[in-house]
């Protein structure tokens, strides 16, 4: 039987290029894995739950945009989170039995409160925020998932998972939970394209579905290496953003244009001229794809309603094993 892999995307906006080195993952493990793959629109509340107009668009995009990238709705159960009322009744059932110091001790709690605080104005210290950690549980242990492609900066809400499954079980003397392990794909980091973190309020991203001319008025805008007046100077690589971009999508000419940009060979405009191509090559069939299936609104819904059966059977297989645990049924 194959080990069973949950993950999930906040439907907060377009996705960017930052977002494609994730779902090549992805793409990758619904070769080996049991696959289940949510956009998780209940996390997008715990935000932006003052604004939620654009709520219904960005789900739907979002599904076109995996469907573009590649994943494969028969390989991977690809669902709406919301979609499946299980998730939130697990939630409730783990906040019953889930001590508050471990999701106050949670590192990133207070930095984004701060931070939303600080950049927006917006107070988000509410229950739902407080308690996202143990929603995140509740979506991975609903699936008995035993892996969870993360980021190292997700490594502490996946633990307080494990800890969850681990008190589960030990209270109701059962070993339904596995403890899931999380999976550090080598996902590079990615800056926005001024040199700052990529953030969509920075507006320094570059959206998977730009057309060339977009690409390369991003790609133009990009900062270089300061102390490089004119085009024969000797640059420093290590400071250029387009370099950073280079070996990431165009790695396979990168050493070249690392010896060439210390030389002073190879002008800063004829860089990012590579970069442009590279870019444009790797996000055209991308485009292509997308616009083709985009209009075709009864393939989107067929797609959208087959995961939501797939995902359904798992999780009401699921929740009543875990009910019956607990003597609810």
């Amino acid at each position: 039987m194959k080990k069973i892999v949950l993950s999930g995307m906040r439907p907060t906006g377009k996705l960017h290029i930052g977002h494609l080195s994730v779902i090549d993952n992805w793409i990758n493990l619904q070769e080996e894995f049991d696959t289940n793959f949510f956009v998780a629109d209940y996390h997008a509340l715990t935000t932006q739950f003052d604004d939620t107009s654009m709520l219904q668009e960005n789900i739907r995009n979002m599904m076109i945009d995996w469907l573009a990238i590649g994943l494969d709705p028969e390989k991977s159960t690809l669902f709406i989170q919301s979609q499946i009322k299980e998730h939130a009744e697990l939630y409730l059932l783990f906040s019953m039995i889930t001590p508050l110091s471990w999701l106050e001790r949670c590192p990133t709690y207070k930095g984004q409160i701060d931070q939303f605080r600080e950049q927006q104005g917006k107070d988000i210290t509410t229950h739902g925020f407080l308690g996202y950690p143990l929603l995140q549980g509740a979506d991975i242990l609903l699936y008995l998932a035993n892996f969870v492609p993360v980021g190292e900066d997700q490594l502490p809400h996946l633990e307080i998972t494990r800890e969850v499954a681990r008190r589960f079980n030990h209270i109701y003397k059962t070993d339904l939970f596995p403890e899931p392990k999380g999976l550090l794909a080598k996902v590079p980091l990615l800056l926005g394209t001024d040199g700052r973190k990529m953030s969509k309020s920075y507006n320094n991203y570059i959206n998977i579905m730009s057309e060339t001319d977009e690409i390369s008025s991003k790609v133009r805008s990009m900062i270089t290496d300061p102390k490089r007046i004119r085009k024969d100077d000797p640059g420093n690589p290590d400071v250029c953003t387009v370099y950073s971009y280079q070996k990431i999508y165009n790695h396979e000419d990168v050493v070249e244009i690392e010896q060439s940009c210390k030389a002073g060979t190879i002008g800063c405009m004829d860089c990012k001229k590579k970069l442009i191509s590279s870019l444009d090559r790797l996000l055209g069939p991308i485009r292509e794809k997308r616009h083709s299936i985009e209009d075709n609104k009864k393939y989107i819904d067929d797609v959208i309603e087959f995961g939501r059966e797939k995902a359904k059977v798992k999780a009401q297989i699921n929740i009543e094993k875990i009910k019956e645990a607990m003597n609810l049924i």
